[in-house]
């Protein structure tokens, strides 16, 4: 069987089974990727289910429920990776104090650009992502112009109204009303969080806010201008971003489809589904970064992770859900 079909069988196996994977002790994730020879942290090649832990306990410690079979009754492989609870990444203040040259992306600069620090004034900052456009302008309306970035950084997890104002710097880095106002929020994809009866599913953390042309830049610092759109990146792409925190990191795409459990604090945790993972390659305040491919274009949205993974939405999907688009 081609590797792109085998592929595609793993994905339905995980869509249509993903609430009974996730329905495990420890588990928060599962999705497509490859077998990894772990002590060598060598990527086989070999196509699996990769199901994340928070971590790994013996199957002597487990319940005939909650073990993990190494083949499902399709014939596939599974992996399990430990990759710890997975946290959408807004906090800040929590985030590891890297060296003194990356306070350079905290600070406030106009016209504004992509990794530079941004939030609305109830969040501590996340980082801009880039400067986009309408998808469709309607005819005779001047063009708008928007900051990309996370819910949780624009909208305070769904909490914001549409025309609060959106600091640059965020409010952690000195951000300050009206001084540092660059925009006004938008519009957003609101975060639906699971409830004792639901699970709803969400494939987006986004959000955009409006701002003025002359105060922002397309520009990604250290990376430059998106040229296209990677729409299907592999696993195994080297993947790059510019956040507020780590600065310019690099990255491997590890699993692709991915169905992830996101914790939002204060006991909300939202699943979300279709989505990338890196290694790891982002801390707190790092939300909102674009992730990039090698050649100029975009992956996906970066907006949470843990010390060993990071978590992106396809960049497809967030301008679809927004109705914009990422050059002219």
């Amino acid at each position: 069987m081609k590797k792109e079909n085998v592929y595609k069988e793993i994905a339905d196996v995980c869509q249509n089974r993903q609430d009974a994977f996730l329905d495990k002790q420890n588990v928060v994730g599962v999705a497509t990727g490859h077998k990894i020879i772990e002590k060598e942290d060598k990527d086989t090649g070999k196509p699996c289910i990769t199901l994340f832990v928070t971590h790994k306990v013996g199957r002597d410690e487990l319940s005939s429920e909650d073990m993990i079979e190494e083949t499902t009754e399709e014939g596939i492989e599974t992996d399990v990776v430990e990759s710890g609870e997975i946290f959408a990444g807004g906090n800040a203040d929590v985030a590891v104090q890297e060296e003194i040259g990356i306070e350079t992306l905290r600070q406030r600069i106009r016209p504004a650009m992509g990794g530079f620090s941004v939030g609305h004034p109830k969040v501590t900052a996340g980082t801009i992502a880039t400067c986009v456009y309408d998808l469709r302008p309607f005819p005779g309306i001047p063009r708008r112009y928007y900051i990309l970035s996370n819910n949780h950084v624009l909208a305070n997890s769904n909490n914001a109204q549409i025309g609060d104002p959106i600091l640059q710097p965020g409010r952690y880095d000195g951000g300050t009303i009206p001084g540092d106002i660059i925009a006004r929020l938008s519009r957003f994809v609101p975060i639906r969080f699971k409830t004792p009866t639901s699970v709803p599913l969400n494939y987006v953390d986004a959000a955009i806010a409006e701002g003025q042309f002359h105060n922002l830049n397309r520009e990604i610092f250290w990376i430059g201008y998106i040229k296209q759109v990677n729409s299907r990146p592999t696993v195994g792409t080297i993947v790059e971003k510019t956040g507020r925190t780590t600065n310019f990191t690099t990255g491997r795409i590890t699993a692709l489809n991915a169905t992830i459990d996101v914790n939002y604090g204060g006991g909300r945790v939202a699943r979300f589904a279709r989505q990338i993972v890196t290694t790891n390659m982002s801390a707190g305040g790092d939300s909102g970064s674009l992730v990039c491919d090698t050649k100029e274009g975009a992956v996906a949205l970066l907006f949470a992770g843990s010390s060993r993974v990071t978590i992106a939405s396809p960049i497809t999907y967030v301008q679809s859900f927004l109705g914009i688009r990422l050059h002219p």
